[in-house]
């Protein structure tokens, strides 16, 4: 009995610390968006030189992504997770003190490369302890991301507003996050991620053949950031200049998408330990597609921000389920399905805005607009690609009162 408890208290004590760091990995980048402008003036950039500093974020990202898979595999993602966030919390301090562009370049290509190394191996751990617990938690967890940010954004515009230095402001943060990243970097899980070949909430194979299945999961993640993107910017400016909202109103477009994106993570688990993670994507893609398609026809203020919400709400479980089922895939070593679906992800934002810009120039944006329902009609003909509740698959890890063999729950 006292070893249950134990093993109990150390779940919990992983869910606890997991979680932590995907809210401490949203709001450390966010600190620094606010402060772009203030960045742009210190530094006395041109708008191209800033555009190329900024660019070096998804450059490292992309490019560090390719890499994950091997540093959990090497070192675990217990260990890789707090110490990505750390080091991504202390980078901030390089970032503020930058004293020309090119210095700026390599802090923010070090923050990307570090933010997608922390992404992978908070996933792959958080995926380790929803196995424990026998229900979907990772949506939540992607949804304490989405919190993360909004406090990082925060403080950030504070920040901004009291004219707080870039340094001091940064370093601040950095004082803030990096204990709290020790500090829950002891209640990981320690041990391998290796994931014993057993069935999983039913992977869809044959025909389409492991590679097919991985093509397509990362075609899926990389959909739902893409019309995550393409909202977050493009949709105040549509708002604003194409049906002629007011400056306020056409903020809403964001935040409708934010705050149903990020409701309807926290509302995913229950849904997808119920009917599992295919029926849910098919679900909310076709929420998206209609929701998008209406507002397309009827262009008004009213049903393009709710159809921005429906947006929100239907993708808001489609990258936790596209990681969950690559990562369950028979044959591939621990973080290589998850790698797969990130780096795909991080290419599709390299796609998406300069496909949206040269539409809008050549046609208009409410042309280029019709890449979403367009999207979201891929993400449901793709969707059988995603695991789908077998028999009792969650009720039974559920009912095994315990983690699954491979699975250490103590230091």
């Amino acid at each position: 009995m006292h070893q249950y408890g134990t093993m109990l208290e150390s779940r919990r004590k992983a869910r606890i610390a997991v979680s932590a760091l995907f809210l401490l990995n949203g709001a450390a980048f966010a600190n620094i968006v606010p402060r772009f402008p203030d960045i742009k003036t210190a530094l006395d950039l041109s708008n191209g030189q800033f555009g190329i500093a900024v660019a070096a974020y998804p450059l490292g990202a992309l490019v560090a992504g390719t890499l994950g898979g091997a540093l959990i595999r090497r070192w675990t993602s217990g260990r890789i997770g707090p110490v990505a966030v750390l080091l991504l919390s202390l980078n901030l301090v390089l970032i503020g003190a930058a004293p020309v562009w090119w210095l700026l370049a390599i802090g923010l290509f070090i923050a990307g490369a570090l933010d997608s190394v922390a992404d992978i191996a908070n996933n792959a751990h958080g995926l380790r302890v929803e196995r424990l617990c026998g229900s979907s938690i990772l949506n939540s967890m992607h949804a304490l991301w989405s919190v993360g940010a909004v406090i990082g954004g925060v403080m950030g515009t504070i920040a901004a507003g009291a004219r707080i230095p870039l340094v001091w402001h940064l370093s601040g943060a950095a004082v803030i996050f990096v204990p709290l990243a020790l500090l829950v970097g002891r209640w990981m899980l320690r041990g391998s991620d290796l994931v014993p070949q057993s069935p999983s909430p039913g992977t869809t194979r044959g025909r389409m053949g492991l590679a097919g299945v991985l093509v397509a999961l990362g075609l899926i993640a990389a959909a739902a950031n893409m019309l995550e993107d393409v909202t977050s910017t493009w949709s105040a400016v549509y708002l604003r200049d194409s049906i002629g909202a007011g400056a306020v109103i056409a903020g809403f477009g964001f935040i409708a998408l934010q705050a149903a994106q990020t409701v309807g993570r926290f509302a995913g688990d229950g849904l997808v330990t119920r009917f599992g993670d295919r029926a849910v994507a098919r679900f909310g893609a076709s929420l998206a597609l209609v929701g998008m398609s209406l507002a397309l026809v009827f262009p008004t203020p009213l049903t393009t921000i709710v159809a921005f919400g429906m947006v929100g709400a239907g993708i808001g479980t489609l990258i936790p389920g596209a990681i969950r089922t690559a990562e369950a895939l028979p044959g591939l070593s621990p973080g290589t399905g998850l790698t797969w679906v990130t780096t795909t992800i991080r290419i599709g934002l390299f796609l998406s805005p300069p496909l949206v810009g040269l539409v809008a120039d050549v046609a208009s944006l409410r042309v280029a607009l019709i890449m979403m329902p367009v999207l979201a009609l891929g993400i449901l003909v793709l969707s059988r690609a995603l695991g789908r509740r077998s028999a009792g698959a969650w009720d039974a890890r559920r009912q095994g009162h315990g983690p699954l063999p491979h699975e250490s729950t103590t230091r």
